[in-house]
């Protein structure tokens, strides 16, 4: 159909704003290419600064800089000089620098190069150690991400790597396979039981409403002590000719291989870690089941309107991040040669995964930075100790500002003046 003509031969206005026979004036014009380029940086600038990732940053150094004072304040020096402060203040200034300094390196030589190595494998060998730590820390982080990411808090990874590790450790030295075989089968078990573990928990919410702190909170206690008294009878767990609460090491052909070498400790767990870091990813940015994950966890109430299973989406999320912090308690289990099944063998992984999810924003890319930081930290924290005799429960109290930094935006916020995060 034709536009009717307004006499004067032009068409008229496709503008909704414009009023009948309004021209363009130099204002509505559109802005310059240069004027675009500049508004656009100006907002991803803006959103960068007001974004989590930056507050994340920031709150790990604010931790480290009370962990400095921390320092300085246990350090034998820095109190000497402290009492005759005002007549020489020089002398407390630099015994502070002197043990911040000192701490902080003793960190790096202990968990990314050590500068006093006389050959490369030296050198690199604390890079490894830091690899060698992350690598559960990143799959149970993972497992307690996931659930954060559908709204559920998963507070039982201690109790799905206490049975994660009964089963792959029951597998591990029970049976006698060739080595892939069996160590394949160990894994899969082992995921399988911390899969089982997590998805009772799913159930029990989806099926009756229960909150799953409390439940995961709860299976905590009960993986602990069923664990215990399994290992407590010789008819099933316990090495036999012992009362130690000690199952018997694991066959070598169930033992997670050294990736470079008998010098060194980092074994197969890492690549696994990596693994299950693309495995998430994967499901939450292109599967359908990562997009009902994120509409649970953003709305489940117009999710549930929108025809999404709800209570089957909880228990699937609850299934694979079980299965997630099982890998964590199988690589735990099965990392060395003379290892056993105990009770200790989460050795806090399960609650520093909270930490770590919290840290990477439930994301997996931020997850297995996080990951490697915290690996860094328990790496280096020993360095620290043994060569500055500094207490390694500082390394535990940055962790903790970390969290309660992240924890609290805000704070961040207005402590560094970054623009609040603009409501969409």
């Amino acid at each position: 159909m034709s536009t009717p003509d307004n006499g004067s031969g032009t068409e008229p206005s496709t503008d909704p704003a414009a009023e009948p026979g309004a021209t363009r004036t130099e204002e509505s014009a559109p802005a310059e290419p240069g004027h675009r380029d500049a508004d656009r940086w100006s907002g991803v600038l803006r959103d960068i600064a007001s974004g989590r990732t930056l507050t994340a940053v920031l709150s790990v150094l604010l931790a480290v800089v009370f962990g400095s004072l921390l320092i300085a304040a246990t350090d034998e020096a820095v109190r000497a000089a402290a009492k005759y402060f005002f007549a020489a203040p020089g002398d407390f200034f630099s015994a502070s620098w002197d043990a911040i300094w000192g701490a902080y390196t003793a960190l790096f030589r202990g968990s990314v190069w050590n500068t006093n190595g006389t050959d490369f494998e030296t050198r690199i060998r604390p890079l490894t150690e830091t690899c060698k730590f992350a690598a559960p820390l990143i799959a149970a982080g993972l497992g307690v991400g996931l659930a954060f990411r559908a709204s559920m808090f998963n507070i039982g990874g201690r109790g799905q790597m206490l049975m994660a590790g009964a089963g792959a450790g029951w597998v591990g030295y029970q049976f006698d396979l060739p080595a892939p075989v069996h160590l394949t089968l160990a894994i899969a078990v082992g995921m399988l039981a911390g899969a089982l573990w997590g998805g009772l928990a799913g159930f029990l919410k989806a099926r009756t409403g229960a909150h799953e702190v409390i439940l995961t909170i709860m299976l905590n206690y009960v993986a602990f002590y069923l664990l215990f008294y399994m290992l407590s009878e010789q008819s099933l767990l316990q090495a036999p000719g012992t009362l130690n609460p000690k199952s018997l090491p694991m066959k070598e052909s169930a033992v997670m291989p050294k990736l470079l070498g008998d010098r060194f400790n980092l074994h197969l767990g890492f690549v696994l870690a990596l693994v299950a870091v693309a495995v998430v990813w994967w499901i939450l940015n292109r599967s359908a089941l990562g997009f009902r994950i994120r509409a649970v966890g953003l709305n489940p109430d117009a999710a549930r309107a929108a025809g999404i299973n709800v209570g089957r989406t909880y228990t699937v999320v609850m299934l694979i991040a079980g299965a997630l912090v099982g890998l964590a308690g199988a690589n735990q289990v099965l990392g060395t040669v003379t290892s056993g099944i105990g009770v200790d063998l989460d050795a806090g992984i399960g609650f520093d995964a909270i930490t770590v999810a919290l840290l990477g924003r439930s994301k997996p890319l931020g997850i297995l930075g996080a990951g490697l930081l915290f690996g860094a930290f328990k790496a280096g924290g020993f360095a620290m100790q043994a060569s500055q005799s500094i207490p390694v429960d500082i390394v535990l109290v940055v962790q903790s500002l970390i969290v309660l930094f992240i924890a609290a935006p805000p704070l961040i916020q207005a402590i560094f003046r970054l623009p609040a995060k603009e409501a969409k």
